[in-house]
């Protein structure tokens, strides 16, 4: 079930288990990352309750990421696809292009650095349950 080097089942399952983490990770930091984002409970979910648009975003962008980061860990080459590997490499995109980029974004919006870390600790959990994911399933 792969092909170019990506197994498609490791990247639908990592990313429905890094979306039930970013589920997990909010609901427990739901205060504090609506206080770091200077808004109330009311502002967040508006009237007739919450939008499901930003969930199905999330559901896609995790989707392609896992792609993604499935496609770079297999670049590594051939048996290079451990969870190990996968592990570093989910980190080092954290570190190089997500944390970087959102430090840039909430620096010039004038966010709270609060929000930097909650929203930067959820997308670090998420590349390294998918790196995780994708590292034990292999190629």
């Amino acid at each position: 079930m792969s092909f170019a080097g990506i197994n498609y089942l490791a990247v639908f399952i990592a990313a429905a288990a890094s979306f039930a983490f970013g589920s997990i990770w909010y609901m427990s930091l739901a205060k504090p990352w609506m206080a770091a984002l200077g808004k109330s409970e009311a502002e967040i979910k508006g009237e007739g309750g919450p939008s499901p648009l930003p969930f199905i975003t999330a559901a896609v962008a995790q989707l392609v990421m896992a792609f993604m980061l499935a496609g770079l860990i297999g670049h590594l080459g051939v048996g290079q696809v451990t969870p190990v590997n996968g592990l570093i490499t989910g980190f080092f995109c954290w570190l190089g292009f997500v944390i970087t980029t959102m430090a840039v974004n909430h620096g010039f919006q004038g966010a709270s650095r609060a929000l930097t870390v909650i929203d930067g600790g959820h997308w670090l959990g998420v590349l390294a349950i998918q790196g995780l994911i994708i590292g034990l399933m292999g190629v």
